[in-house]
């Protein structure tokens, strides 16, 4: 049987390849990196197809599909989120991804997005608060330190420019580990005893909590004016982690409206609660922060354009580099209508 010929092997980038490629580049480059990829997309976001993801939920978790396209490329993202998982010893989020060329139809790229994911949620989070943040932002309090907690760090150290960041968990052993894993990383790291003790000092304020319940992470008295809140947490119905009255008092940034009032924090308001497009504020058309006492509230949820820059920035990076397998998952018969000869004449060989 021939082997397949170079344009029906697909690039597929595996986890170890994944973590290779990061340390060949540098973690804060690649977030850097990362950023300038999905602001750009942010920049040109008429482009797209927009859906909310196709959701399927379950007791349990959920599983989830999110696709666009630009006209000239398109990208899905499968992900799940199970936030019983972390108890069994497995991820609560696990994730892989396609890019395909919209002309031939042809996947270009597969590749593991379970680290992907938490690079491009950390990249996103800070490319947003570069935007939002009060000028001279320099310490930020991580409230949940799950695996998202490092990555978030190390984004808000390399494009803001935070230099401390205040820990809190309701599990100790977590918050250790985050700062074990931040040692050694130029970041000043404060372990606190309670979330009030966390944010005290910080000008930025990251929720990111595992449990799919309503949550009040942060109370409405505990948010003081002029702090930037990167709210990243709520991802999907039923799960939120801030006091309604915070949202009333701040301005709310998000993604895609039709999905972040399905899945954000904003699920708890009514549905013709304003908010602010983050596209529309790096375009210039809208503004983001205009004073020193404003609350700014970035409710993330994960939308999939920045799955497909993420993508884009993986397909740039990986080419010509030894960081990536070529798969056989695409039949290539020499004469495109004769799929079965290909078939038989593989017995013979």
């Amino acid at each position: 049987m021939s082997s397949p010929s170079e344009k029906a092997l697909v690039p597929f980038v595996s986890v170890e390849h994944m973590m290779q490629l990061v340390h060949h580049i540098g973690i804060e480059s690649a977030l850097r990196e990362l950023a300038d990829y999905v602001e750009d997309d942010f920049k040109r976001w008429d482009q797209f197809d927009k859906t909310p993801r196709v959701a399927s939920h379950s007791d349990v978790g959920v599983i989830e599909l999110m696709p666009t396209s630009d006209g000239e490329a398109y990208g899905f993202k499968y992900v799940n989120g199970h936030p019983k998982n972390t108890s069994e010893g497995l991820q609560t989020v696990t994730a892989f991804g396609l890019l395909a060329d919209v002309y031939t139809g042809y996947p270009v790229l597969l590749t593991e997005m379970t680290l992907l994911t938490a690079l491009r949620t950390a990249a996103t989070s800070a490319m947003v608060a570069k935007h939002l943040a009060p000028k001279g932002a320099d310490t930020m309090a991580m409230i949940g330190n799950g695996a998202q907690s490092e990555f978030q760090t190390l984004a808000m150290k390399a494009i803001v420019g935070i230099k401390a960041v205040r820990l809190y968990d309701v599990d100790p052993a977590a918050s250790e580990k985050c700062a074990r894993n931040l040692s050694g990383l130029s970041v000043d790291v404060t372990v606190c005893k309670t979330p009030e003790e966390a944010i005290q000092g910080a000008q930025i304020l990251t929720t990111c909590t595992a449990d799919k319940r309503n949550a009040t992470i942060l109370s409405d008295n505990m948010v003081g004016s002029g702090v930037h809140i990167n709210a990243i947490g709520g991802d999907c119905p039923g799960k939120t982690e801030l006091a309604a009255g915070i949202l009333d008092r701040a301005n709310v940034f998000v993604e895609f409206p039709e999905q972040t009032r399905i899945e954000g924090e904003i699920q708890q308001m009514p549905q013709d609660f304003p908010v602010t497009e983050v596209w529309e504020v790096i375009t210039g058309k809208k503004k983001g922060r205009v004073d020193d006492k404003q609350i700014t509230l970035f409710d993330g949820v994960g939308f999939a354009i920045e799955d497909f820059s993420a993508l884009r920035f993986i397909r740039d990076k990986v080419k010509d580099t030894p960081y990536q397998t070529k798969l056989d998952m695409l039949a290539d018969p020499d004469d495109p209508r004769d799929l079965f000869g290909m078939l038989s004449r593989a017995k013979e060989d």
